[in-house]
Parts: structure tokens; C-alpha cells; sequence
């Protein structure tokens, strides 16, 4: 335990009085009027971390819960039903719909689906329907209802955003890989070069690829999303030009057990640190870093070197398993992703979209025939 603070304001679980302390009053009229996101595909149709998070949610008595659904024409029709089994405000919304897919290219905006789409797409009729939002994913078997009120709690202090953090310790090793061996030793490699204000906002965050974050709607309407991953990383941006550091907090969510992925090819970890480095980059040069790409790979080893040697020790320390080896082929891949973004397919924000909020969810109903 421990109540080091950072660059942004550092919410600890110090193991007193609970999240937020006395201000619990203040944090339940709040929930009447969040909105909570929990993005999903078919794959966690009933599955028991989904069933675990829906829920938790029961027991909270919010404005609105929206699940944007990406999945097949023959199955949405199961995976809504089970969705609405919940007692919840539950809004479904079937993120490629071909209703869905009409509207978006009717505004200009087809293009390719995934993740930061799906939750786009859920963003605008969530900022109308709630004064603050939650996002979080469906894949945590520690998920508990109590992490909706830490996420919230900085935006009942006067915050505009918040981030969860955790450690990912499972089966007796380090995971938060992603996290640990791209993320954290690219952002070290370009502050060692130059200082800029971004780069301590990237760095100061203990968990940045964590998917929970909360936000008020204001600030929901102006995030660009990336389509595919890449969402963590590109609404740290966003939140840096709209909150800043005085406006952001990030908030200590405990130990969570999710779902893993492999690491090899486009649907494993080596595919996604693509994007995710693509959106890291993107976001630094946007606000004036000069990447110097000619030597970043390499910089980015040597960092990632540094880097090994303390999740070397800290493992020892707490008697897990390390495979030094596996973590060095993995700094390898993910060195293969770092060069210049790809052309940007961002979506734009909800404040200049030439959508109605209301029309994505009539658009996002189940309906029947093929995609």
C-alpha cells in the first residue's frame, strides 16, 4: 500500500472508509444519472465474466446502461434477449446492424468496425441520456458494482475524467503486457529525448491501456475514437486538450482477473500493438512531439531493456514466474509495430457529427435478416 501521488490526482483504496469516504450521499444521486457503456461482442454472449458485470450492475441504480454489440445476424437476436434478461435500463445496440451501417455511410463515415467504433457509436446517445459516463469492458471475472463508484467519485470532486488502474497479477505471473512491454517503454523513449507536457500526461498514468474511465458528457461528445483499438490511447488525448492535468484523476480499482489474448498474429496482442502505437503516436505528434522515427525502434529496445530488469526483480520479490525470454520476443514484435502512423480514420467528435444520437439507437435495433 502505498500514497505516492502523480502529475494527475492519484485516488488510492488506503483500506479506510471506502472510495470517496464521506461523500458516498453525494456518489449515489450521481449513479441516478450515469450512464454506464460496457462494450461487447457475441463471444461474451453468456459467458461468466459478462453475466458477472451485468450483474453487479443491478444493484445500482443508474440513469442507463447502453451495450453496443457487435455480432452476427443469426446470433444478435439470442445475445439481446440475454442481454435484456437483466434488470436493468439496458439499451442494446447492435453496432453492425446494416441500419448502422447505412446511417454512418450516409454521414461519411463507413468504414472499418471494431472496438473504438462500437463504442463511439454509443457515446453520443449516452452524453444525451446521463451527466456522466462510464466505460468499462465485459471481460473482468473480479468485476465488482464498486468500481462504477470509484470511477465516478473524481467527477463528484470537480475532475472531468478519471481512469481506472489495477494490477494485473494472475496463475502466478505479470500480465498487463500490452501495457508493460509497448506502452510504458515507447512513452519512456520519447521523454528521454524531450520534454513535453503530453508525454509527463502519458506517463503519469499507472495502468493507460486500461479500458474503464469515466467522464462527464461534455467531455464524452469531443472524444475522437480510433475504430479498432487504439480507444485507450486516443481518448488520453483527447482528454488531455479538454481536462488537462488539473481536470484528470485516476482511481485505484484493486486486482483484476481478465480473459487473455495470444500474442501472435493480427488477433493477439502483436496485432493490436500496432494500433496501439499508431494511436500513441499520433497523439504526441498531434501536440507537438517529434517521434524522431529513424531511431525510435531502437530507443524504444534499450527502455525496454531497462524495463525487464525491474519486472526481473519485482517478479523475484514476489515469488512469480518470469520468462525473461518470452517478454524479450515480445519487445521484438511490438518493436515491429513503432514507425509512422498509418493515414488517420478517426471518427469525428459527437459535437461535429452530422448524426442525431437518437437515430444510432433506432438504428441499433435487433432486427432480423442478414447483414
Amino acid at each position: 500500500m502505498e500514497f505516492v501521488q502523480e502529475r494527475i490526482a492519484t485516488l488510492h483504496d488506503l483500506g479506510e472508509s471506502g472510495p470517496a469516504g464521506g461523500a458516498d450521499a453525494d456518489l449515489e444521486r450521481a449513479i441516478r444519472r450515469t450512464v454506464v457503456v460496457v462494450p461487447m461482442t457475441d463471444r461474451e454472449y453468456e459467458s461468466p465474466a459478462a453475466n458477472r458485470v451485468l450483474s453487479e450492475l443491478e444493484s445500482l441504480d443508474l440513469a442507463a446502461v447502453l451495450v453496443p454489440v457487435r455480432a452476427a445476424a443469426g446470433r444478435i437476436d439470442s445475445v439481446c434477449e440475454w442481454l435484456e434478461s437483466f434488470s436493468l435500463p439496458l439499451w442494446p445496440l447492435w453496432c453492425n446492424s446494416p441500419a448502422v451501417d447505412g446511417l454512418l455511410e450516409s454521414a461519411g463515415l463507413s468504414g472499418e468496425r471494431g472496438k473504438g467504433r462500437d463504442v463511439w457509436l454509443a457515446l453520443g446517445p449516452a452524453a444525451d441520456l446521463g451527466e456522466w459516463i462510464v466505460v468499462h469492458d465485459a471481460d473482468a471475472r473480479s468485476y465488482d458494482a464498486d468500481h462504477v463508484r470509484r470511477l465516478l467519485a473524481p467527477l463528484t470532486m470537480g475532475y472531468e475524467f478519471s481512469k481506472g488502474y489495477y494490477a494485473r497479477v494472475e496463475e502466478g505471473r505479470l500480465y498487463g503486457r500490452l501495457f508493460r512491454l509497448l506502452y510504458e517503454p515507447l512513452v519512456a523513449a520519447l521523454s528521454a529525448a524531450q520534454d513535453a507536457p503530453i508525454l509527463e500526461y502519458l506517463g503519469a498514468f499507472r495502468y493507460a491501456l486500461a479500458g474503464e474511465f469515466a467522464a462527464s458528457a461534455s467531455l464524452a461528445r469531443r472524444l475522437r475514437s480510433p475504430r479498432s483499438w487504439g480507444l485507450e490511447v486516443g481518448t488520453l488525448g483527447d482528454a488531455f486538450d479538454h481536462a488537462g492535468f488539473s481536470g484528470t484523476a485516476q482511481v485505484d480499482l484493486g486486482r483484476h482477473v481478465h480473459d487473455h489474448r495470444v500474442i501472435a498474429g493480427d488477433a493477439g496482442l502483436e496485432g493490436m500493438s500496432r494500433a496501439v502505437a499508431t494511436a500513441l503516436l499520433r497523439v504526441v505528434e498531434e501536440r507537438g512531439v517529434d517521434p524522431a522515427y529513424e531511431t525510435l525502434p531502437d530507443r524504444y529496445r534499450a527502455a525496454g531493456e531497462r524495463l525487464l530488469a525491474q519486472y526481473r526483480a519485482d517478479a523475484a520479490f514476489n515469488g512469480l514466474e518470469f520468462d525473461e525470454s518470452d517478454e524479450r520476443d515480445q519487445l521484438s514484435r511490438y518493436a515491429d509495430a513503432i514507425g509512422r502512423p498509418a493515414p488517420d480514420r478517426r471518427l469525428p467528435r459527437w459535437t461535429d457529427v452530422p448524426l442525431a444520437p437518437d437515430a444510432v439507437l433506432d438504428a441499433g435495433r435487433r432486427q432480423s435478416g442478414e447483414e
